[in-house]
């Protein structure tokens, strides 16, 4: 579980920006705002952050705010759920990247080689240097496949009974091996440490055991949760209801063990326990929620803390050392979830002190509480909301509903309307979360 830490604003050094700053994007690879990553959000906050300048009367020139980003593709990855739970096609959930960007933004389809945050220049893989008056890194996270012995062939196999929602690749993998499964042990894993969406080993979890229930297979297979972490969530409000729902429905629980080796010839799984001991068991199905952490470029740069993520202010989201630097998202190191409902409320609150520090000089009041969401699918038809801040205590938007308890209304948001809202409103910037259309206002 991650400590929370104080809201309180680091001494970092004012710059004067207003006064000097006239056509910054008429200069080669000069721009007022550089973006890198255009993931859930870069691409909401990118969009919010020229909204923003237009409303206060500085609407900026056409390429002044640049996304660097070398996908190809973006993905609404919560949905990868849904598709490893047989209610979705996958390709429902990829867009082409490059659409998405507005044409009055700069589109740079390269990767970052280095942050020179001293210089506010950073040099792309192409050699490329990019130089900005306001820098917001948003390149989400790693994910270690390789960490776990085993797993790469195990996935690429497709007899071999392993499979993940993590990867787009993989994610249809997930609904053909629990429609496979006909007998035996179903084993779903969690890795210590950060992750994103922590909900998410949990949700494919239930959503295959009612699978199974559902095809009178139930009673022929054992569900087990291997977990690196010591409880079922990390807010003890929804931790207890979990650990109560897994004890009525007799799935094995096993805490602080951390999946380290896959023998998929012998179908034995192997974990790692506090003392070093390994403990291995067999499976007949296997999803893996693999370890993840910050990216290389990120976690050797300037930008980084002792653990490699970008190290910013949890409250106000400006870098701790470098003034004119914001982050949010996965790649962050504010002491939340990694998921997007994270972000809609991060991206408002970035932006507000953004465009203030470039047009005054110095940042706005703006406050992120912490605020995190994880739509807990328990089964078809009935999900729980969990909605949490610092540190990790429930911020619910209906309490009155008992959200540790899961319904059909909360179902139906992560099924249907947390789609839609995505590709419609999210990366265009219009989505704030439990605020909707309505955009938060900082005094």
């Amino acid at each position: 579980m991650l400590a929370a830490r104080t809201l309180a604003r680091p001494a970092v050094p004012r710059i004067r920006l207003a006064s000097t700053i006239a056509h910054a994007a008429a200069a080669k690879d000069k721009y007022r705002v550089v973006v890198v990553g255009a993931g859930s959000g870069g691409l909401s906050v990118a969009r919010q952050i020229y909204t923003r300048f237009k409303k206060q009367g500085q609407a900026l020139n056409d390429g002044d705010i640049a996304i660097i980003d070398p996908a190809e593709y973006h993905y609404y990855q919560p949905g990868w759920t849904l598709v490893g739970s047989g209610l979705a096609n996958k390709a429902e959930f990829r867009h082409p990247l490059a659409p998405l960007v507005p044409k009055h933004f700069t589109f740079i389809s390269d990767g970052v080689e280095t942050f020179q945050p001293a210089s506010s220049s950073i040099t792309t893989h192409a050699g490329r240097s990019l130089s900005y008056d306001a820098l917001v890194v948003a390149p989400g996270l790693k994910i270690n496949w390789d960490a776990v012995t085993g797993l790469p062939e195990a996935l690429a196999d497709p007899t071999s009974g392993v499979s993940s929602i993590y990867s787009y690749a993989t994610c249809d993998k997930v609904w053909n091996d629990v429609e496979a499964l006909r007998s035996g042990k179903a084993i779903f894993t969690q890795p210590a440490g950060v992750i994103k969406c922590p909900g998410a080993p949990q949700k494919i979890m239930w959503m295959s055991r009612d699978r199974f229930k559902h095809t009178a297979r139930l009673e022929d297979i054992k569900v087990d949760f291997y977990t690196g972490m010591p409880t079922m969530f990390s807010v003890k409000k929804y931790s207890d209801a979990l650990n109560a729902m897994r004890g009525e429905r007799h799935v094995g629980g096993h805490f602080e063990h951390n999946l380290s080796a896959v023998d998929t010839n012998n179908r034995v799984a192997t974990f790692k326990t506090p003392d070093g001991s390994d403990v291995k068991t067999e499976f007949d199905f296997l999803h893996v929620a693999p370890p993840m952490g910050p990216l290389d470029f990120v976690k050797n740069s300037p930008l980084a803390d002792k653990a490699g993520w970008v190290s910013v202010d949890p409250g106000t989201l400006q870098h701790t050392k470098f003034a004119n630097v914001f982050s949010l998202g996965d790649c962050a190191n504010v002491p939340t979830a990694k998921t997007a409902a994270a972000i809609t409320a991060q991206a408002p609150v970035l932006t507000e002190n953004l465009v203030s520090l470039v047009s005054t000089g110095k940042i706005a009041k703006a406050v992120y509480n912490g605020y995190a969401s994880c739509p807990l699918l328990t089964g078809y038809g009935e999900l729980m909301l969990a909605e949490f801040k610092y540190p990790f205590v429930p911020d619910e938007t209906f309490p009155w509903m008992n959200q540790s308890k899961p319904n059909r209304i909360f179902y139906h948001l992560k099924k249907d309307l947390f789609p839609a809202a995505y590709w419609n409103l999210m990366v265009n910037g219009q989505w704030f979360g439990r605020r909707a259309i309505f955009r938060p206002s900082f005094t």
